[in-house]
């Protein structure tokens, strides 16, 4: 959010701000975050987490619905890797409902999401930002293609591998001797003589002249 909203929440906390203005401030960050979704990755996402259940969403019900409770994700968890979240609650309060999410939170993160992969639970329980939502289930699926054992399906491209090189002492030390063309000299070549562009002159007796006749002008004024 820009310093101005900050500002703004600030004051209205302190009560210098009238609640209608506070409303309407709150409809706009809403309208903001919505503004992030993207409603073909919801759409994959959503796919994905159908095919690895077995089971389609119900119809007529939002994504976000859907997940908010935590315990489609915990299944889906359990899927990928069986036993990540021991118990899933089915009924019981929203501090129950809460459980399950913090659960597959840590479920993802043994299971290898990296913490700032990982939404916060108010994004999802209060719809404050379902695009983070999004974002951590494709860091899952990224997650996967990391684990032998998973055999798909996969969200998202497969990431890329690190390509180690191991070299020999010998081609280490051949490497040392080679001069690089911007190092000066290369195969009779050097940078002698060369001129790119022409070069900064700085006449500091005309800028000292100058800058006390700005101040003399601005004494008189």
């Amino acid at each position: 959010l820009s310093p101005h909203v900050y500002n703004v929440f600030y004051k209205c906390i302190c009560g210098f701000i009238p609640l209608p203005v506070t409303m309407s401030l709150e409809r706009q960050v809403r309208a903001k975050l919505a503004g992030k979704r993207n409603l073909e990755q919801e759409k994959e996402a959503q796919e994905w987490i159908e095919t690895v259940l077995g089971e389609k969403f119900p119809p007529g019900e939002l994504y976000e619905d859907v997940i908010r409770d935590g315990q489609v994700l915990c299944k889906l968890m359990n899927k990928i890797s069986p036993g990540s979240v021991p118990k899933i609650n089915s009924s019981g309060t929203q501090f129950k409902m809460m459980e399950n999410i913090n659960m597959f939170q840590q479920a993802l993160k043994n299971y290898g999401v990296a913490d700032v992969d990982v939404f916060q639970t108010v994004d999802l329980w209060e719809k404050k930002d379902i695009a983070q939502v999004t974002t951590t289930l494709f860091a899952l699926g990224r997650t996967t293609y990391r684990h032998p054992e998973w055999n798909g399906p996969y969200l998202g491209p497969k990431p890329s591998e690190e390509c180690k090189r191991d070299f020999t002492e010998e081609q280490l030390r051949a490497g040392e001797t080679i001069i690089g063309l911007q190092a000066g000299q290369n195969k009779g070549a050097t940078q002698a003589g060369q001129n790119l562009g022409a070069g900064r002159k700085i006449l500091l007796g005309k800028y000292i002249r100058f800058n006390l006749l700005k101040i003399g002008i601005m004494i008189v004024s």
